[in-house]
């Protein structure tokens, strides 16, 4: 079932169907994306950069980062079209982050899996001798 929504780019109040926008910002983002297509299908704009389009077009650079992210736009097919990692801002083709940070990613989990069990270990230890109850006769003679 529908639901109304608020347009994410207009704020006007929509039924929500696919979209997380309006029609009306639908329709220009769809005009945008035909402006830079149309420009990047000419020859001598295929090896266009990012700011190369934006100037050339007048598309906001997230709404181009968008039909990239949304494979619109292929990186194959144009060659130096590439956009900032989401962490340090290096340029990539796809994904969120670059090799770098990915990297760099993985590397912090491994470090926190390996701390994660060293306390496990800790904790099950701790918590033997916790749990052992040990009573002593004192009255008996």
């Amino acid at each position: 079932m529908a639901e109304l929504a608020n347009c994410v780019r207009c704020n006007t109040v929509f039924v929500k169907g696919l979209r997380d926008i309006c029609q009306n910002c639908y329709r220009k983002e769809e005009e945008a994306f035909q402006t830079v297509y149309r420009f990047l299908r000419e020859r001598k704009n295929r090896e266009a950069t990012l700011i190369e389009i934006i100037e050339a077009t007048g598309v906001e650079e997230s709404l181009i980062i968008k039909f990239i992210k949304e494979k619109r736009l292929l990186p194959s097919d144009f060659p130096k079209l590439a956009y900032p990692c989401e962490k340090c801002g290096n340029e990539i083709t796809s994904g969120k982050l670059c090799i770098s940070c990915t990297e760099e990613l993985k590397n912090d989990l491994t470090a926190y899996e390996k701390t994660e069990k060293v306390m496990e270990e800790a904790r099950k230890k701790s918590s033997s001798n916790i749990d052992t109850y040990y009573a002593i006769d004192k009255h008996k003679k």
